[in-house]
């Protein structure tokens, strides 16, 4: 009886896990609310400095686990997409570049956003590449 109990609630724990992740998935490249003017930290716990991103109209900063990074940025709420492209960035050495050369390569390859709550999460199609966190 006790493993049957426990069979049951993982299986109840996994489908609401996939129930959670298809919701957000059929969000994709559907009406979106604005993003202008946000800021926003990665949600995902990386060594050294947090990355962080920082809309303001037509442009996009922060900083990418070291350096600060900056471009230009093209959405649209209504189909959800989002391009950052023309992306620079200050050239120090730090620990842990590669916290840092993955977030510049993912966020080359995002054409779509998706906002629930406080949470902003960017795809390459339906591929969820970064989530964020808002930032107060």
């Amino acid at each position: 009886m006790k493993k049957f109990f426990l069979s049951i609630c993982t299986v109840a724990v996994l489908a609401s896990c996939g129930t959670m992740s298809n919701t957000t998935a059929s969000k994709v490249g559907k009406s979106q609310p604005s993003i202008a003017n946000t800021k926003w930290t990665l949600a995902d716990n990386v060594k050294g400095k947090t990355p962080t991103l920082n809309i303001d109209g037509a442009k996009v900063n922060g900083n990418a686990g070291c350096n600060s990074y900056f471009g230009t940025l093209s959405t649209d709420a209504a189909s959800g997409t989002f391009s950052a492209g023309q992306m620079g960035s200050t050239k120090m050495a730090c620990e842990n570049m590669s916290v840092e050369q993955n977030f510049m390569t993912m966020m080359g390859k995002v054409n779509k956003y998706v906002v629930s709550g406080n949470t902003l999460e960017l795809y390459q199609d339906n591929l969820l590449l970064l989530k964020f966190n808002k930032a107060e």
